[in-house]
Order: C-alpha cells, then structure tokens, then sequence
C-alpha cells in the first residue's frame, strides 16, 4: 500500500494538457523537458510516482514528486531546469543589459583606446565607468554576448549574426540570412 500523497498533482488545464504532450513528443526540445512532460501526463493519468519515473527513464519517485510540487505551483515553468549548482550567477538581467548598451556604444579612440570592441577592451571600459561593472570577467562579457546572439566577425567587431553588410554596384546591403534563428538552436 503507498502513501498518501502530500501535494497530489492538480488538475490540467486544457491548454497545460496540449503543451506537455506536444513537449514529450518533440525530438527538438532539450532532453530533461521531454522527460519531465513525459512524468507529469503520466501522473495526470493516474500512475504512481515511480511508475511515472520509469515512463520517463528515470529511476526516483522522490524527484517525480518534487516535479509536481514545483509543477503546482510554477506551471509549465517547471519544465525547464533551474540553475543547477557551482556560482550562483553574479549578473543580474540589469548587469547584463548594461554589457549590451555598452557594446552597442561606438567606442572612442580617444577615450576607450580603440575604434572597435574586443573583450579587453569592453572589460576594461565596463570597469572604469562610474556605471560600470567593476569586476566583470571576460569569460562573463562573451557568454552574454552569445546569449544576445552577437559574435566576433572577420571585421574584428561584435555582430549580430545572421545578417551582414555587403558590398553591392548600388552600394551596401544588409543580407539577413533567414534561417540564422533555427540556426542557433
């Protein structure tokens, strides 16, 4: 005989219901999401937390029921994984956006020391401005800069990918490259 569950699954909302099993059947999404969707319908369809762990691969019934705590209370926000250990993140969204105005800024050479950005020279402008981030890392600046989805170009300068300044007869031309975003996944 089991126990009584402490925090039983709610009730799916239809559309909760539609997204979690197109999520557990999707060949593109990441791993952890398809096999958390696949435990949360098979609890919605009645099976014990250890019969829902097994349908996914998994082996605890423990973590199946931690699931449908946080699945309670978050929604389809529980799917995706928190942060999983090691440094907590030192930036915050604010921290971040900053690192971006900056790279969208035109450098002075007069001021900044060069006419385009690296991640030296960022690093070295965000830590002297009065606004700045006094103690952001390299390492920091780039991982922010590939969540933006910028990369460093032959042209020595931090740009959006998928789309590039061309030379053309009629002059230059931005060409966007229409798969960039499926691209990137």
């Amino acid at each position: 005989m089991s126990r009584r569950k402490k925090d039983p699954l709610r009730p799916l909302a239809e559309p909760e219901h539609l997204e979690l099993t197109r999520i557990s059947r999707s060949q593109a999404a990441p791993a952890v999401e398809v096999a958390r969707a696949t435990m949360l319908l098979a609890v919605s369809r009645g099976d014990n937390y250890q019969q829902a762990a097994r349908a996914a691969g998994r082996r605890s019934g423990d973590a199946v029921s931690h699931l449908v705590a946080r699945f309670n209370a978050e929604g389809l926000a529980a799917l995706s994984p928190r942060h999983g250990g090691g440094q907590p993140r030192a930036y915050d969204p604010e921290s971040r956006e900053r690192i971006l105005r900056e790279v969208r800024r035109e450098p002075t050479p007069e001021t900044d020391g060069t006419s385009t950005w690296s991640l030296s020279s960022l690093k070295r402008s965000l830590r002297s401005a009065p606004d700045g981030l006094p103690k952001v890392a390299r390492s920091t600046i780039w991982q922010v800069l590939h969540e933006a989805g910028l990369s460093y170009q032959r042209s020595r300068t931090w740009c959006p990918t998928g789309s590039a300044l061309r030379k053309r007869v009629g002059g230059p031309a931005l060409v966007i490259d229409p798969d960039a975003e499926p691209k990137k996944s």
